[in-house]
Parts: structure tokens; C-alpha cells; sequence
């Protein structure tokens, strides 16, 4: 871990040898975090392995391209064996549910569009799993996340990935301080994907030519509506398709098959110009279609933040910062005004389209690669293109 440090202090930040420090590795089956637990175990550090069951891996079994099923913690457990160090599953099936994915069903029934992943961070593997390491007496618990952990002058920060393309930062915004420092990301500073997959071939590791997950766990090909029919009969049922004012244009299958900025797939023909779902009416089973121009949002409420900046929150009336809206476009300018320790309006330099209630609002320094934190855009999303 070629990482600049103080002198005296190991790869991990301690002032003692790495055989007396105790690092549990958070453990998907997949290359980067068993490049993680094998590079640490090199080193001589005292690691751990933990990997997660979080949902019946019976049924994804037979499902590739997802984290934490059956054979993922098969190719967790092999490495452990094959580099020595101890390796736990436990069942977090119950929780997973509770935290993740009953919310998730509720989120697209309700005309959001949530993202699992981000709550799983923050309610079971940085919440729970943390919590398990302290109990294993861990001095802290390492990741394969692609983002990085520096020591600032006043505290622990949040940065992001030396390699833009893998960057994680959207998915672990809600990482608190006190996460923070005791979370390590070792690969966060290596410049590229090949780095990890040559660090697997070089300590020999049967998950180096690994594919990368690329599903929600829990949502086999990315079929959300089929599994929200499952966890919430009904949801399926058909509505009207209306414009802005109210006009029905036709038939839908269901809200829960649509998302915020959606063109095709809505079945409507004959129209001069094309039309985006720009709003979903959950209660009235409604699918409200507009023009373009109509998806366009420049304020954009946000609660549930978490702030990790060094001075507080609401210690100042704005804040001048990049925000990142989705986890396909890059950070962008804008302006947050706190209303309170959880709360803010964000303002957006230029007007964005298909922002969606449900989405994390990921707040970066745009002088530096620092993540400042972020929060949960919600329901009252304005129009203002001006």
C-alpha cells in the first residue's frame, strides 16, 4: 500500500507492528475486496474476513453479475483458507430486508427512485458489520470500496478514488465521522481496475479473472418491477398516462415500471414531439409525460444529510460547492443553503433533467477531490429552467 504516512505509523494508520493489528475485511467474494484481505494478510497484519449473507442465496445461486450470493461467500471462504486468515458469514438476511429492500419496495411505490446500494453502506455494513468488528476487537475495518481515506489537519477525510472511472464516493456519502475513522479503503489510490486484477493474479487469488458485479444484488437483471410485485402484490396495476394538464394519452402497466426522464416504453404514438415521464402520481396511479424542457430542475430539496466538513453545517447561510445529482454525471456547481443540521435547499448552477425523489445529492469540494457528504433528494423537486 504505497500510501504517504507519518513515520512510526504502519499502512493503516497505527503505531504498532500490523501482527498486533487486528483489521476486519468486509468481504463480497468479488477481486476487490479479497485483494484487500490478501494484501493485508501479506503484509502480516491480524485480518479477519466477514462476509454477509443478505438475502436467500438459494434463489441466486443460479445468478451471476451480484454481490454476497452463495457463490461469492464460496470464493470468499476460498480465499481466506488460501491466504490463512480466519473468515466468518453471518446471517444478516433479516436486517437486510428490514433496512434495504422493504424500503426499496416502498420507494418505487410511493413514484421515487431509490438507490439500494447506498442504503445498505449505511444501514448494514458500515452500521452493523462495523459494530461486529468492534466486537471482534478490530482496530478497524477495510473495505473494497474505490474511494480514499486521508488524515486532514482537524480529522479523518473523504476523498475521491485516484481513478475517476471507478470512483464510489455517490454510494458512500452517508459514511458518518465517526465511520470514518474507523473505515480504511486501500485501493482508493490505485490509478486503475487493472492495478486490483494484477494485485489478484499476483497472490494467485481463484477470483482474479472474476467478473464485476454489475446488478443490485437482490434484483436479478435488473428487473425491479418484478421484484416489487413480489414484496408488494398489486403493485403492477394499470393506470392512466396523463400530459401536464391532465389529458389522458393512454395506458400504463403499472408506475412502478417508470422512472423519472423515461422516453421509451411509454406507448404512446402519433406526436409530433416526444414526451418524458416528468412525474409520478403513485395515489392516483398516474404517469405524467411532458416535453423536455419540462425535466429540467434547478432546486432541489434535500434532507437526511450528512455533513463532513470541518466546520458546521449550518455555520454558514451557503455554501459554494459541486454536487453530484446521479452516479452517471460528474459533479456539477451549486449553491446549498442549510435550513437545519439535516436539511437544505441546493441550488444548481445550470438547471439539470430527471431529477429524481429517491437519489442521493452528493456534495463535493470543488477545489479539491474532498466529499463533504450528501443527502436524499425528495418530493417538491422545482421547476425553474430560468
Amino acid at each position: 500500500m504505497a500510501l504517504d504516512r507519518p513515520h512510526g505509523l504502519n499502512s493503516l494508520g497505527f503505531a504498532k507492528p500490523p501482527a498486533d493489528t487486528r483489521v476486519v475485511v468486509a468481504m463480497s467474494g468479488g477481486v476487490d475486496s479479497s485483494v484487500v484481505a490478501a494484501q493485508l494478510a501479506e503484509e502480516g497484519y491480524d485480518v479477519v474476513g466477514v462476509t454477509l449473507q443478505l438475502y436467500d442465496h438459494g434463489a441466486a445461486l443460479a445468478k451471476k453479475g451480484a454481490c454476497c450470493a452463495g457463490r461469492d461467500i464460496h470464493d470468499a471462504r476460498r480465499v481466506a483458507e488460501e491466504m490463512g486468515f480466519p473468515h466468518y458469514v453471518l446471517d444478516y438476511e433479516n436486517t437486510f430486508r428490514e433496512a434495504v429492500i422493504d424500503e426499496f419496495a416502498d420507494s418505487y411505490l410511493a413514484g421515487a427512485t431509490p438507490v439500494p446500494c447506498i442504503r445498505c453502506n449505511e444501514r448494514v455494513k458500515f452500521k452493523d458489520l462495523l459494530a461486529t468488528a468492534k466486537d471482534l476487537d478490530a482496530d478497524c475495518m477495510a473495505t473494497g470500496h474505490y474511494i480514499q481515506r486521508t488524515m486532514g489537519p482537524e480529522r479523518a477525510e473523504l476523498h475521491r478514488a485516484a481513478d475517476m472511472n471507478r470512483d464510489q464516493s455517490y454510494f458512500l456519502f452517508s459514511t458518518t465521522q465517526e465511520q470514518l475513522e474507523f473505515l480504511r479503503f486501500p485501493l482508493g489510490h490505485l490509478p486503475s481496475k487493472a492495478e486490483t486484477r494484477a494485485l489478484a493474479a499476483k497472490y494467485g487469488l481463484p477470483v482474479a479473472d472474476k467478473p464485476d458485479s454489475q446488478d443490485i444484488c437482490f434484483v436479478p437483471n435488473g428487473d425491479y418491477a418484478s421484484v416489487i410485485e413480489k414484496l408488494r402484490p398489486g403493485a403492477a396495476d394499470p393506470g392512466e398516462i396523463v400530459d401536464m394538464e391532465g389529458t389522458v394519452l393512454g395506458e400504463h402497466r403499472g408506475v412502478i415500471h417508470y422512472t423519472i426522464g423515461q422516453r421509451r416504453g411509454l406507448g404512446i404514438g402519433g406526436l409530433s414531439d416526444p414526451l418524458y415521464v416528468v412525474r409520478l402520481d403513485p395515489d392516483a396511479r398516474q404517469v405524467v409525460v411532458g416535453p423536455k424542457e419540462a425535466l429540467a430542475k434547478r432546486t432541489v430539496p434535500v434532507r437526511e444529510i450528512n455533513w463532513l466538513g470541518d466546520a458546521p453545517f449550518t455555520s454558514r447561510p451557503e455554501w459554494e460547492v459541486e454536487v453530484r445529482i446521479r452516479s452517471t454525471r460528474p459533479p456539477a456547481p451549486a449553491v446549498i443553503r442549510p435550513i437545519s443540521e439535516t436539511e437544505a435547499e441546493v441550488e444548481l448552477a445550470t438547471p439539470e433533467q430527471g431529477v429524481s425523489p429517491g437519489q442521493a445529492c452528493v456534495f463535493y469540494d470543488p477545489d479539491s477531490t474532498r466529499v463533504f457528504g450528501g443527502g436524499w433528494i425528495h418530493k417538491g423537486v422545482s421547476t425553474d429552467p430560468a
